[in-house]
């Protein structure tokens, strides 16, 4: 009997359609499948994993205890938290079956066979011969495949995929260490996470709003020629002046001399990856929003695989999607005739890759607005996805590129494009567009006859504002995670219900938190702010999983950093104001009461206003409504609008979940609106 160990229900159901059935005989061979729900285990406490004498130093929040020595611990798990049940039924299904074949996610961080190999580890059935199902997507074609084609696991330690997944997990797990020093040397109450992605989210974020804060819009004045059509024609060599007045007028009208005229064309972008499209839809809706209605419209094949690093697709992925591309283009109104490039470009299609690009799936809906039961964002998904993928499938965007000078001072030149086949463009094109007319991509003028020249006032071109889309533009850059990381990181940093926020989304647009600030300052100089580092990080997964390393060379370098960023944080931390470390009775002020005009404070249990019984006005005397933790960033929205954004999470006196808005009423009191 074979056991099929599937990494939630949803891959379950959809392993027992392809084979026949949750039980029963499949290519010869009698299966079963059970299923977990993700991660079942995660490591207790630092000082859980050390011996007794050790307890007290790895409990403690003393930085003089710091670093640690990764030696020391046991590396031990424990069970999550309500998962008791169903680990007893995987033990007595999997303990009755001579083989466990791993269906978790073919995952490319390893995280998949991570989480199937703790299972069998702390279940104790590593004594069972073991098998990998490796599969592209969850569809019948490639489950019959990877059911037949399984590969032996002789021995887990050695496992490429579980080796570097575990050395993942042990590292990020060694960067708590950063984040109590990070909470000594900030305000002394606050908790700074600082992982290795949070970290590198806020230092990015922030050296972008401080170049938005420090820029200065001085002008300066130069000479330039332009000619009839709008072109301008400029001179790199010209010198520029403070002063409008200091300009030479030196210069007299001239014919203009076109040089040349080049056909020109650029092949589709790159297809989308999850972090780029909620980025898109950051307007709209929240990352997290995005991230659990893709994850749904996954499980049921209407999109692909969230969590890859592929930027391609494989000729076999190409020819299997091919036939459904005009369907597709039907649902998200897109002009089948624009589809005239149906064979494979190199820019788009490689061997090789696992999962490929974020693309539509096989099952193809039959209009937009049946997505809707998949979450809110479900039809804005699939027509950015679609559309990005439909975009390959149509000609190149032809354009003629023509030069020109200015015939009596030839150091004059201007450049235009003119559109001549706009091809993909018509389907699917995200490009910022410029404020400046004469900077677009394609403003459509001929170069002309004749030029005059002007006094031209000029700026610093100005920094960027930053947003998601540009945050994950520079994580992109820099190659720091996949787009399912990315986003999953940037959801939780701005998550209002955390206790301790680190950035804010409003529509898309980033700005900080008081935690984030504080963070920020602790960062310039660090490791853990670095980029680099989870480069680094990448690096070594690489050579762990090919060989070349392996954890117990890799490890030791983290307790170099934590002294490293021990000192600089501690610097860099005598910026920030210090206050008692958090208690009960210790207060902090989020806003105003809205009846009596004074603060409404914060302290370990509730929310209240220091007017007290006198203002009789407003109280959350617990911080917990309806099974959740209102965060004081929604405290403060609530006081200042008289509404939250929609909450998700809470539980009625039955269990059942629910999402609602927190309101203010007349009489102060709180209330849902659903």
């Amino acid at each position: 009997m074979i056991g099929i160990l599937t990494e939630k229900p949803s891959a379950a159901r959809n392993f027992a359609k392809a084979l026949g059935g949750a039980k029963g005989s499949f290519n010869g061979e009698n299966y079963l499948i059970i299923n977990a729900r993700g991660h079942l285990y995660e490591f207790v406490e630092p000082n859980d994993m050390v011996t007794s004498v050790l307890q007290a130093k790895y409990k403690s929040w003393n930085v003089d205890n710091l670093p640690w020595e990764y030696q020391e611990l046991s590396w031990k798990r424990k069970p999550k938290e309500g998962v008791f049940s169903l680990l007893q039924d995987i033990k007595k299904t999997l303990s009755a079956c001579t083989e466990i074949a791993i269906a978790t996610d073919v995952d490319p961080t390893g995280e998949g066979d991570l989480l199937a190999f703790e299972i069998i580890e702390e279940l104790k059935l590593t004594s069972k011969k073991v098998t990998r199902l490796n599969f592209i997507d969850e569809s019948e074609k490639e489950i019959q495949k990877a059911f037949k084609e399984r590969k032996t696991i002789e021995n887990y330690r050695v496992y490429p995929d579980y080796k570097k997944a575990l050395y993942r997990s042990q590292f990020d797990f060694l960067t708590i260490q950063f984040t109590r020093i990070a909470s000594s040397a900030a305000d002394g109450s606050s908790v700074l996470r600082q992982g290795r992605l949070k970290s590198a989210m806020v230092a990015i974020t922030g050296d972008g709003m401080k170049a938005v804060s420090e820029y200065k819009k001085i002008p300066f004045f130069q000479n330039k020629f332009r000619d009839e059509n709008g072109n301008i024609y400029t001179n790199k060599n010209e010198p520029q002046f403070p002063d409008k007045s200091q300009v030479p007028q030196k210069y007299s009208p001239s014919a203009v001399i076109k040089e040349s005229t080049e056909r020109k064309s650029t092949p589709p972008k790159k297809l989308i990856d999850l972090a780029s499209l909620a980025a898109l839809l950051a307007t709209d809706y929240k990352s997290d929003d995005v991230l659990k209605t893709y994850q749904n419209m996954y499980e049921a094949q209407i999109v692909s695989y969230p969590r890859t690093e592929d930027k391609v697709i494989s000729p076999e992925q190409f020819n299997e999607l091919l036939p459904l591309a005009d369907r597709i283009a039907e649902v998200v109104n897109v002009d089948t005739s624009l589809l005239t490039h149906r064979t494979p470009r190199k820019t788009h299609v490689k061997a090789g890759g696992a999962h490929g690009a974020n693309r539509p799936g096989l099952k193809v809906p039959s209009d937009l607005e049946s997505l809707k039961s998949y979450g809110e964002s479900a039809s804005a998904i699939y027509e950015l996805l679609a559309k990005s993928y439909l975009a390959m499938l149509a000609e190149d965007y032809e354009y003629d590129l023509e030069r020109g000078y200015v015939a009596d001072e030839p150091d004059f030149k201007a450049t235009s494009s003119i559109p001549v086949k706009y091809g993909w463009k018509q389907i699917f094109d995200d490009s910022e567009s410029s404020e400046n007319d004469n900077e677009k991509e394609d403003s459509g003028r001929h170069i002309g006859t004749k030029a005059a020249p002007f006094i031209h006032e000029g700026f610093p071109t100005k920094p960027p504002t930053p947003t998601m889309k540009w945050l994950m533009a520079q994580l992109a850059k820099r190659d720091v995670g996949t787009g399912a990381t990315r986003t999953g990181i940037y959801a939780e940093v701005t998550r209002e219900e955390t206790k301790y926020p680190l950035l804010i989304d409003t529509k898309g647009k980033l700005s900080m938190t008081a935690f984030g600030e504080m963070s920020y300052k602790l960062l310039p100089g660090t490791k853990i702010g670095s980029v680099e580092l989870t480069e680094e990080l990448q690096e070594d997964m690489r050579a762990i999983a090919s060989g070349n390393a392996d954890s117990e060379q890799l490890l030791p370098k983290i307790a170099e950093y934590v002294i490293h960023d021990l000192r600089v944080m501690t610097e860099n931390g005598k910026s920030i104001a210090k206050r008692p470390r958090s208690d009960s009775s210790a207060v902090v002020a989020i806003g105003k009461c809205p009846k009596c005009g004074k603060d409404v404070v914060e302290n370990a249990k509730a929310y209240s206003c220091v007017g007290g019984k006198e203002c009789g006005g407003f109280f959350i005397w617990e911080k917990r409504i309806a099974s959740k933790t209102i965060s004081a960033t929604q405290v403060k929205k609530l006081l200042e609008k008289g509404k939250t954004d929609k909450i998700k999470g809470f539980k009625n006196r039955e269990g059942k979940e629910f999402d609602a808005a927190l309101v203010l009423k007349s009489d102060n009191k709180i209330g849902f609106e659903f």
